[in-house]
């Protein structure tokens, strides 16, 4: 699926300002840090799309990009460490659940995790409740390029193991580097296959 064109809709506090037309949600979500904005500029080849900072939860609302005029890309608040009052963590949080667990318009949910770092307990918990809750959901692998091919069949292996201790089939899995493009096309491919699915 070529993206031919992607373009900011609007910016949400809450999921009764999300747009209200018959457009599905492709959404993305992950720790703060874990590279989101870089993946989606990645994703659509528009290098200023999604907002890329330093600073660890950055992103604060719900972000909606329509993509070919045919569905959004939602940009999600991270989730976790951010350099903010604990009040405002609490606000990102209930966000986040308002819109994953209650918003009609989310169809698919992609979950960000750093290849670097070993199955985090904040990100298990996370994708455990997206389980128990029935949200279709896959995991993207961010910032690929910074390990050795042995090294990143280490950590796929080591989700492998942990994911299999809960769930009998394994969620899908994409390896990602917002640096080189790797793993682009398997996940526009795979959103455009799902969105064909349903129409």
């Amino acid at each position: 699926m070529p993206i031919r064109k992607a373009e900011f809709k609007c910016s949400s506090e809450r999921i009764s300002q999300v747009p209200k037309d018959e457009l599905r949600d492709i959404a993305f979500i992950g720790r703060s840090n874990v590279g989101k904005s870089s993946l989606i500029n990645m994703l659509t080849g528009h290098k200023g799309l999604a907002k890329v900072s330093g600073t660890p939860g950055k992103t604060r609302l719900i972000n909606h990009f329509k993509i070919n005029d045919s569905w959004y890309l939602v940009d999600l608040p991270g989730y976790g460490y951010a350099r903010t009052s604990k009040t405002a963590r609490d606000e990102f949080a209930k966000i986040i659940l308002d819109y994953v667990l209650r918003c009609d318009k989310l169809f698919y949910l992609f979950v960000l995790v750093d290849s670097r770092l070993d199955p985090q307990k904040i990100d298990l918990r996370f994708i455990e409740m997206l389980g128990h809750e029935g949200i279709p959901f896959g995991i993207i692998f961010t910032k690929a390029d910074k390990l050795s091919a042995a090294q990143l069949k280490r950590s796929l292996d080591a989700w492998n193991r942990t994911l299999a201790q809960q769930w009998e089939t394994l969620p899908q899995m994409f390896v990602t580097s917002s640096s080189d493009a790797r793993g682009r096309e398997q996940v526009i491919n795979y959103i455009e296959s799902i969105l064909e699915i349903v129409e």
